[in-house]
């Protein structure tokens, strides 16, 4: 029997597993309450922190506790141009202004937003990265749903009552500034997990990968493996509709396709 090789070993865990001791925690939305449902609720930025592993700041918004005497503390995606000290209001009731949090139904179309939520109250999970910000493109009433853009350029339409935070999420140029260094990808994989450097298949022995061996680095079978493939076949291209980059009259249509879409 061969090696056990890399990809199946990322199952397992143990050095693969994801480096989270210091991170601060989920970035959510409030958990959806019945202010939020019928009016709003008032919050305060009290700071607002790198946490690491990921490419985007977070806010730390303090609201009053719903029933008790005490204050609660949110983690939220910092939209870019929220502030220590700016009040933040989330519900069905509150303002249009960057940093609040509504429902998409109750937001005019041509709106940025971000963290929306795929289902009512799931807390956020679209458009979260650094820079990522979706667009509400029409509203459907008759059906309680309204159709958004997404980073991707792909459009989705979600109930009108998902809730999103208004703005752009903040360090949109991250990816500006080239890496240079292999010291710089170090250290930027090392808060992630071990998923870094990366070594192609072709370079290794034939025990270490499907793709390994011969007398010069070449694939010397097909690159694409079917869906039910075993483990440590299943490398490459998997169950691929196509490959090859498109060309000519295809290529022309892709490019048309994208423009009408991003329109």
């Amino acid at each position: 029997m061969g090696r056990v090789i890399k990809t199946q070993r990322r199952g397992k865990g143990s050095v693969f597993a994801a480096h989270t001791s210091h991170r601060r925690g989920a970035a959510k939305l409030r958990v959806l309450d019945f202010a939020e449902r019928h009016g709003y609720i008032k919050g305060i930025v009290r700071d607002i922190v790198h946490d690491p592993g990921r490419g985007c700041p977070l806010a730390v918004v303090e609201f009053r506790h719903p029933f008790k005497y005490r204050k609660v503390r949110e983690l939220f995606i910092a939209p870019e141009g929220v502030y220590t000290g700016q009040f933040i209001y989330c519900g069905k009731k509150a303002q249009l202004t960057v940093g609040n949090v509504m429902p998409i139904g109750q937001m005019p179309e041509g709106t940025i937003v971000c963290n929306v939520e795929n289902r009512v109250g799931d807390r956020g999970a679209l458009a979260r990265a650094s820079g990522d910000y979706a667009t509400i493109i029409s509203h459907i009433p008759d059906e309680g749903k309204t159709r958004i853009k997404l980073p991707s350029g792909a459009k989705k339409t979600l109930s009108s009552d998902a809730r999103a935070t208004v703005g752009v999420v903040s360090a949109g140029g991250r990816i500006d500034k080239p890496i240079l260094k292999a010291g710089r990808a170090y250290h930027k994989y090392k808060a992630k997990r071990k998923c870094w450097p990366v070594v192609r298949g072709v370079t290794m022995n034939p025990v270490d990968h499907p793709h390994g061996g011969g007398n010069h680095q070449h694939l010397g079978k097909a690159s694409t493996v079917r869906r039910d493939a075993p483990p440590g076949q299943k490398v490459g291209l998997v169950a691929a509709r196509r490959t090859g980059r498109l060309r000519g009259n295809k290529a022309t249509l892709k490019i048309a396709m994208q423009a009408k879409e991003n329109n």
